[in-house]
């Protein structure tokens, strides 16, 4: 059986090389899932870490109900690992957190009474703690996105998100994905919410991004969302006579 059937809500985590932030993972996702409003799960997914992640993984799995795991046999990126999440899991929403807690999983609780209204709800990070740098960089590709999505979304890079499985599962995989889920959600006409949450400081581990995968990739990934855009084909199916097995 697949575990992430028994939740309603299975939280993705992307996890490369962040031995240091697995403690304070375990300690915050366990306390969430042990107060939710609705009954969750976490699955992990490993892009092939060369630390210690793995290992790591695979403990806080053996010792916590509620926890699974994936791990890739080579690094493949954060859209792949946050699409293979989605692809495993089969609970009735997923949700995705950064496995920096630069988010908190409490705020998932301020998420998840628009999740019967919205495809997509998902987090604004307020007081960012980033560098000036970052903060600007990140200011200039929101803008450029918006101009070119027309998505209207003020902070896709906010890694607190929680999609309806059903329309995650429809959403392309592609290079710099992750950057543009509320606007592919709202390509099969869903709608998307946004909602204020807290932002902290990374205490541990070191960040992956750069000035060119923060802001220089996503100005290329632009044109190419903007191309499949053009050519994106949306159906719904309004009557069949498939019978599901019994």
């Amino acid at each position: 059986m697949n575990q992430t059937s028994l939740s309603e809500l299975c939280i993705i985590v992307p996890v490369y090389n962040e031995e240091d932030n697995m403690p304070r993972l375990e300690a915050e996702l366990s306390a969430f899932l042990k107060s939710a409003s609705i009954s969750a799960c976490v699955l992990f997914v490993n892009d092939c870490s060369s630390d210690k992640s793995l290992s790591l993984i695979k403990d806080i799995c053996s010792r916590n109900k509620g926890f699974t795991y994936i791990s890739f046999s080579k690094n493949q990126g954060l859209s792949a690992a946050l699409k293979a999440g989605i692809d495993v899991a089969q609970s009735i929403y997923v949700g995705y957190i950064d496995a920096d807690l630069q988010t908190s999983p409490e705020d998932f609780e301020l998420l998840i009474p628009y999740v019967n209204d919205y495809e997509m709800v998902m987090g604004i990070r307020m007081g960012r703690k980033d560098s000036f740098v970052k903060n600007l960089s990140s200011k200039i590709a929101n803008g450029f996105r918006r101009m070119m999505t027309g998505d209207g979304i003020t902070d896709t890079g906010c890694p607190l998100k929680i999609i309806s499985t059903g329309y995650a599962k429809r959403i392309p995989l592609f290079n710099g994905m992750h950057r543009f889920l509320p606007a592919l959600i709202q390509l099969q006409n869903g709608r998307v919410k946004e909602i204020p949450v807290r932002h902290f400081e990374r205490i541990a581990g070191e960040s992956k991004y750069h000035l060119w995968n923060r802001l220089v990739g996503p100005f290329k990934d632009c044109f190419a969302f903007r191309w499949m855009k053009k050519r994106y084909i949306n159906y719904t199916i309004d009557s069949s006579n498939l019978q599901s097995r019994e």
